[in-house]
């Protein structure tokens, strides 16, 4: 599933040595860089909204409804292929299962399926052999929030998890080569459905089991700051709620979405209603975008015969007109594997050297990078301590900051009476990732040992990664 390499880590900048082996985690078929660099390399690509909302008049589908709404009469997946083509699109990514829990596959999992509704055919099949036979690369959708199956907070079960498995082993097993897994409803504040809740780690190492070049992206990823890769491959920005990159953030492989139309899926009023403006498009959105190391798709949304409407048709045509894909963007920077596991410090129990005024020890442990532990500036060897409150085995501990400020650190762990050291390192990263060998401890502490401005801890993570 992984392959683990294993190397001591030394800061060629400095005499002093990192005390921890540094762990990178690669894929087996090909290492995670080469695959970002692929994905932003594809610049644009088509979003397809189509499943039981476009019989609503809705984004978000009556879970109740009948599988019998879902009646198009037309499905014409080459037609969606063509118009993408138009654009000089390299790919498209089709709504296998939106929030309602209706999947548009012929699915084992559930009744609630395209199967059963009036068209009985197998959409998601017919959409990767259409786009495949265009020339496109293919990627799917995939909803975690699933309120027809009551897969929702507070009501989450083993079966839950079990069904989720299920289904994205269908889909990843049926249809060839996936180039990414786009999944929606996970850790976002609309949905309350917790990494933890569905465990991330377990689905992201299946997921990589059964394509190990298949892009795992969460479209909540945006909650975390630019600089930090977690639960994602690629870090995604939802632009129509107001998700937009940081300028001054490290460059990272992403991705950015908005709808051509108003919405996300058909309406009634979308044949008659102005479109985005292509030439807006490209300026505002393709080109500075890419620029900036991220992929824009643009979801196109099929009417309930199920074929793009005329006016989305000459604006993608429009855009083709216009702009070309001229090839690879600029090379990606080394970056730290994505975090994927359950953080063992969150909420925990902390302890620190004096802070400054309310900004005390119990910000730096909340899930939460718009609040912090800032050190009081009269401090001048800061530290701060979470207690686990149990012996626990942990290999990756990461230290977020407010500014890059800190650049010089050590970490220890208390076991068995004693502080024992794992990390003495020199970093002025702002996002400090930490890899080391797995240890048990029931305590954690960050010293800091030299820093340009008063230090300010967003968060600090401890984590247990599966290798």
């Amino acid at each position: 599933m992984y392959i683990l390499s294993i190397s001591s880590n030394i800061n060629a900048q400095s005499s002093k040595q990192d005390q921890s082996l540094s762990y990178t985690r690669k894929p087996a078929a090909e290492s995670l860089a080469p695959l970002q660099q692929k994905f932003i390399d594809y610049r644009f690509g088509m979003f397809i909204h189509f499943n039981i909302p476009t019989f609503m008049d809705q984004d978000w589908a009556d879970p109740e409804a009948s599988a019998t709404t879902f009646a198009p009469t037309g499905v014409d997946c080459d037609q969606w292929a063509k118009v993408a083509k138009s654009a000089n699109m390299t790919y498209g990514c089709l709504t296998t299962k939106h929030h309602s829990g209706f999947c548009i596959w012929d699915t084992k999992t559930t009744d609630y399926n395209v199967m059963n509704s009036p068209y009985k055919k197998d959409i998601v099949a017919d959409y990767v052999k259409a786009f495949r036979n265009n020339g496109l690369k293919v990627m799917l959708y995939y909803s975690i929030l699933d309120t027809h199956h009551k897969l929702r907070p507070h009501q989450i079960t083993k079966k839950h998890v079990e069904m989720v498995k299920a289904q994205i082993t269908e889909l990843l097993t049926k249809y060839g080569k996936i180039e990414a897994l786009i999944i929606d409803g996970w850790d976002a504040p609309w949905s309350r459905i917790s990494y933890d809740d569905i465990p991330f780690e377990e689905i992201y190492l299946l997921i990589k089991k059964l394509q190990p070049d298949c892009l795992v992206m969460d479209l909540n990823g945006a909650k975390y700051p630019g600089e930090g890769m977690y639960y994602t491959d690629i870090k995604t920005y939802e632009m129509g709620a107001g998700q937009r990159l940081a300028k001054e953030a490290t460059a990272m492989p992403s991705l950015a979405c908005l709808p051509v139309n108003g919405s996300w899926f058909w309406k009634t009023d979308f044949p008659g209603k102005a479109v985005k403006d292509p030439a807006k498009l490209i300026k505002d959105y393709i080109i500075p975008l890419n620029e900036s190391s991220c992929n824009f798709i643009l979801n196109v949304a099929p009417n309930r015969e199920g074929k793009i409407d005329d006016n989305a048709v000459n604006a993608l045509q429009e855009i083709g007109k216009l702009w070309k894909n001229e090839g690879p963007l600029k090379k990606l920077p080394a970056l730290d594997a994505p975090v994927i596991s359950t953080n063992l410090a969150l909420n925990k129990p902390s302890n620190s050297s004096w802070s400054d005024d309310m900004d005390i020890m119990d910000f730096a442990n909340d899930d939460n990078f718009h609040s912090a532990w800032v050190s009081n500036k009269t401090v001048k060897k800061p530290w701060i301590e979470i207690d686990l409150k149990e012996r626990k085995t942990f290999n990756t501990i990461v230290i977020a900051e407010q500014k890059a400020n800190v650049t010089e650190y050590k970490i220890e762990y208390f076991d068995n009476g004693s502080w024992k050291q794992i990390v003495n390192r020199e970093n002025s990263k702002k996002f400090k990732f930490n890899r080391f060998n797995d240890v048990q401890g029931s305590k954690i502490r960050l010293s800091l040992l030299s820093f340009t401005e008063q230090p300010a801890i967003t968060e600090l993570q401890v984590y247990n990664e599966k290798r």
